[in-house]
This record gives C-alpha cells, sequence and structure tokens, in this order.
C-alpha cells in the first residue's frame, strides 16, 4: 500500500498541510520541524508526488529546453553535455524536470516550442544559443513566456533575461596574446554567422588587430560547422593561401582539433611552424596532440546559472531583467610558441 502525506504527518506529529509545506520547502516552517518531517519521510520511504502537486499548483516543474537547429552539432560537440549537466543541477535543486525540443529544421523547431508553451507543458523555456534572427526568440518575448538565454540577445539584450561570457573581450586577448608571441598573420575560423556568439568574438578578434595597426585579411577569415570537419575544411582552405597565417584562432575546441588533425596530415607542427588558441576547454583540449590552449568559458556555470536564472523569473513574475556574465580564463598549454622569425 503506497505512503500518503497522512502516514508521513502521523509518524512526525504534525498536521498533513505541515508535510505539504515542507515538500514545498516553504520559508515560514522551521527548520527544525522541516527535519523531522524529512526523517519521516526517508523512514516510510515517502516521494512526493510531483504531477498532482503540479496540477494543484497550475505548474509542470518542467523547463523546455532548445537547442541549436543542427543535430549534428549537438551531439557531437562536447560543449552540450557540459552545460546540460549545469542545468540538470540547477533544475534538480529546485525539483525541476527538464524536456528537450526536438526537430530536424527550425520550422519543426519552432512547433515543438509553440506545442510547449501552448500546450502547457513546461513552466519556462531556455534556449541554449542566440540568434541574429531567431523566430523562437520573437514568439517567447511576444507572449511573455518566461525564458532564458544562453548567450547576448542580438536584439532587446536590456530586456531579456541571459547567461553569457563576455566572447568580445576573451577574443581580443586571446588574438593580444597571440600578437605577444610575435604573430601578425593571424587567422579566424568562426562558427555560423547568424549565431550571436561568433559575431562577438570576430569583432575581438577585428579590434585586437585594429588596435596593433594590422590591415585585415578577409582570406584570413573562415566560417564554418562548430565540428571537427569544420575545422578540417577551414585549415584545408587557409594553408592554400599564398601567404597563410602563422597563427589562429579557433572559435571551438572541436573545430580545433579538425585543425589539428588536418596539419598533422600536411605535415605542419603545431606549434612549431603555426600557433592555435581554441575556446571552451573541454576536457579533448588537454588530450589533444599537441594539448590546446584554449579559453575557459565555465560550460557547467553557463547552465547552471540558466536554469537558476530560469526558475526565479518562474517563481517571481516581478524578478528583474539579468545580464549575468560568467567568467572566462585563458588555459596555456602547447599549441602556441613565439613566431619563428626564420619562417617568414
Amino acid at each position: 500500500m503506497a505512503v500518503t502525506i497522512k502516514d508521513v504527518a502521523k509518524l512526525a506529529n504534525v498536521a498533513p498541510s505541515t508535510v505539504s509545506r515542507v515538500i514545498a520547502n516553504n520559508p515560514r516552517i522551521s527548520e527544525k520541524t522541516k527535519q523531522k518531517v524529512r526523517e519521516a519521510m526517508e523512514h516510510l520511504g515517502y516521494h512526493p508526488n510531483f504531477i498532482a502537486r503540479s496540477l494543484a499548483n497550475q505548474s509542470t516543474q518542467v523547463l523546455g529546453l532548445v537547442l541549436p537547429g543542427s543535430a549534428s552539432t549537438f551531439s557531437q560537440n562536447p560543449f552540450f553535455p557540459t552545460v546540460l549537466r549545469g542545468l540538470s543541477e540547477g533544475a534538480q535543486e529546485k525539483q525541476y524536470a527538464l524536456q528537450m525540443s526536438t526537430g530536424q529544421s527550425e520550422e519543426e523547431i519552432f512547433e515543438g516550442v509553440v506545442q510547449m508553451v501552448q500546450g502547457g507543458r513546461v513552466d519556462g523555456i531556455i534556449l541554449l544559443y542566440s540568434k541574429v534572427e531567431d523566430k523562437v526568440m520573437n514568439y517567447l518575448k511576444d507572449r511573455d513566456f518566461p525564458f532564458v538565454v544562453i548567450g547576448k540577445p542580438y536584439k532587446y539584450s536590456e530586456e531579456i533575461t541571459h547567461v553569457d561570457n563576455d566572447n568580445y573581450r576573451a577574443t581580443k586577448e586571446v588574438t593580444d596574446y597571440l600578437l605577444e608571441l610575435g604573430h601578425k598573420c593571424i587567422g579566424f575560423i568562426g562558427g555560423d554567422l547568424n549565431l550571436v556568439v561568433t559575431v562577438e568574438r570576430l569583432l575581438g578578434y577585428e579590434k585586437s588587430l585594429r588596435d596593433a595597426g594590422i590591415d585585415m585579411n578577409s582570406e584570413y577569415i573562415i566560417h564554418e560547422e562548430f565540428l571537427r570537419e569544420g575545422g578540417r575544411e577551414a585549415i584545408n582552405e587557409l594553408m592554400q593561401l599564398a601567404d597563410p597565417p602563422t597563427a589562429l584562432v579557433v572559435a571551438d575546441d572541436l573545430m580545433a582539433l579538425g585543425v589539428l588533425n588536418t596539419l598533422d596530415e600536411m605535415g605542419i607542427r603545431v606549434p612549431d611552424d603555426i600557433s592555435i588558441v581554441s575556446f571552451n576547454n573541454v576536457l579533448l583540449a588537454e588530450m589533444s596532440r599537441p594539448p590546446l590552449t584554449s579559453v575557459d568559458i565555465n560550460i557547467f556555470n553557463l547552465g547552471n546559472e540558466a536554469a537558476k536564472s530560469l526558475i526565479q523569473k518562474i517563481e517571481n513574475p516581478k524578478e528583474p531583467i539579468k545580464r549575468i556574465i560568467v567568467p572566462h580564463h585563458l588555459v596555456t598549454r602547447s599549441s602556441c610558441s613565439e613566431r619563428n622569425v626564420n619562417s617568414k
């Protein structure tokens, strides 16, 4: 026979309503009473029926996650499992579940979001990306539905709660780092230009070169998918130039792995012949050969802060708009060296 709230209340010698308030973590209940009720729940093996509780509260206790349009990027890039761990932990602290949208195209993803919102399946939504043009973000804003963005919104950034790194500053810093090593021919391998993170990083790279008095070379800037194949295609194109770069800023570790693999096949040595800095500092950056110098953007914290911020918005609709900047730092390894002045 299933254990009920009444059974827990009887063992803890409190009213059933007190048990319900303890489950909801009501601040009006003393810590002593909470501890007594929780001990009774554990002794009886009682687990709250969150479905019934959600129906009573007109709440689903579920956060919707909207993934990037490319299924291959999500399934292959280690950024996403890490950010999902952060989201999961942040949601679990408040006893929320996560539901991911699915779809092979942007239209299918949009329809999935509409179904989640209009079907009352989720209390709020987290976008795991920020695009220059985004139908989903516009839809959620127009409906005044609770949502948070991982990344800086291209428009309405003062009206939308978002969690991000200072991508402009981070990329300026790593380009400055390569300049300090004596490199002047520095290439940039970025992702989709419809992603705001790509735009921000490109602007930081360009600013660093301008400050150093170096003319921009458009041939040194290439955009591909955040995949190993994207890195392969980009470096193949760059190394065919008459005057290829001596250093690279690569916007993602997985892309940088493709760059390293291809350079090795070409017989080009890293860092002796070309230096590389990448972003994200996932495990493969440390395990690659040579280990990659990479910007640690604290991916777990991006997800964790996004989940917490959304739950705050759900539980308090008057919660002010926030811009949360997660700090970054450069992890130097073996993929960069001073420019060999004898090479060119």
